[in-house]
């Protein structure tokens, strides 16, 4: 299909409205994804980083292009074309926010293994709004060959606090036969920024796709997140974590789908909220008839740390084979208020105290990355949401 036919695509679909189920919580009234300047010229903005790690390729990417300042030897990382035949085999045109990503994105990265191949040290790619008023389409393909093993961290990040923007982002990951991938995508957005993103990745025979999300800027959009089970001994494993204050309203919508049989696919997700914001999250997990011996988890624990924030969490199970293990939770909480006294006697102030407890809340999932540097720099970034004073 053309750029003009996925065009049409886009301009065909109706935007999403509360009358569509998955976006039941999530109100574009007032949005107009066709308001914004698209990709306009910049230059790449450098904004700071919420990681410091070691790395062996490092990409930037900007309104003006994508910028590659070193690549490993033997690893394709390198501007993405569109005639890549992996690409849209994942994140298609049947969406319209993945069809406007299809229409109209210019500046894309290709991650590519091959066979056997090890990074040591992480792949490392930073995606800069820096035009007010602008649009940013990204893309992202990552091809890991069997038996490869490495990391690939992608962070969103405005150039200025306050920047109003429009982003719109697509990832596909296929891992093949027995390769391991490590997916960081962490997102650090203004609170002016409109964010859609559409990541999917396929797992194949005895791979392994080891997934963190995490979510701490933006105003409001989607974020859909997708795991094909696809071969035998597939495994997946997402971990999210995210913190809304202000008016900020985060979505995230996960899908686990087992092709395969002897599957297993483990969602973790964990949010704190302030003020105003508002989270919601939509998880999935479907079994193919024929997917035996499937072993599927997903969860979603929201921290409350004020009376006016509210957090939506709709957990659902479709399976089709008999011989399964299928589980799943989600839970609602205030601060515990007696713990918070407890903290306080101690000598801390009330921040200080909310920042242990969120620290507490969140170590289950921060002990689930893998990377140390990412861990310690997603903890950093979960305390400093709480004020001072």
């Amino acid at each position: 299909m053309t750029r003009a036919e996925r065009l049409g695509r886009y301009q065909a679909l109706p935007l999403p409205s509360t009358k569509d189920e998955h976006w039941r919580f999530t109100d574009l009234k007032g949005f107009d994804p066709e308001a914004w300047t698209a990709n306009g010229a910049a230059e790449i903005a450098s904004p700071p980083s919420l990681v410091d790690v070691e790395v062996a390729g490092v990409a930037h990417v900007g309104e003006a292009g994508i910028e590659i300042d070193r690549a490993p030897d033997g690893v394709r990382f390198e501007p993405l074309t569109d005639g890549h035949e992996l690409l849209y085999s994942l994140v298609g045109w049947d969406e319209k926010f993945a069809a406007h990503n299809a229409a109209m994105w210019k500046h894309g990265l290709l991650v590519h293994v091959p066979r056997g191949v090890v990074v040591e040290k992480p792949l490392y790619v930073r995606i800069a709004n820096a035009v007010e008023g602008g649009s940013l389409f990204w893309r992202l393909l990552i091809v890991a060959e069997p038996e490869s093993r490495f990391a690939v961290i992608e962070e969103y990040a405005s150039a200025t606090p306050d920047l109003s923007a429009y982003s719109n982002a697509a990832v596909e990951i296929v891992v093949q036969d027995a390769a391991k991938v490590e997916y960081i995508s962490l997102q650090n957005y203004s609170r002016s920024t409109w964010h859609f993103a559409s990541h999917h990745g396929r797992v194949e025979r005895d791979a392994e796709l080891d997934w963190v999300a995490a979510g701490f800027g933006s105003a409001k959009g989607k974020v859909r997140i997708q795991n094909d089970l696809a071969g035998p001994g597939a495994t997946s494993r997402v971990t999210g974590a995210y913190f809304a204050d202000g008016t900020q309203h985060l979505d995230y919508d996960t899908f686990q789908e087992h092709m395969a049989p002897s599957t297993t696919s483990d969602f973790a997700f964990k949010g704190a909220l302030r003020d105003n914001a508002r989270t919601v999250w939509r998880g999935m997990i479907r079994v193919e008839e024929g997917a035996q011996k499937t072993n599927a988890y997903q969860e979603n624990r929201n921290l409350l740390l004020s009376k006016t924030a509210h957090a939506d969490s709709i957990p659902g199970l479709e399976i089709l084979a008999n011989d399964v293990r299928c589980t799943h939770g989600a839970t609602l909480g205030q601060v515990d208020r007696e713990l918070l006294f407890y903290l306080m006697t101690r000598g801390l102030n009330r921040a200080e105290a909310e920042r242990v407890i969120v620290r507490g809340f969140f170590q289950d999932v921060l002990d689930r990355v893998e990377l140390e540097p990412v861990r310690e720099a997603l903890a950093a970034a979960l305390e400093a949401r709480i004020p001072q004073s």
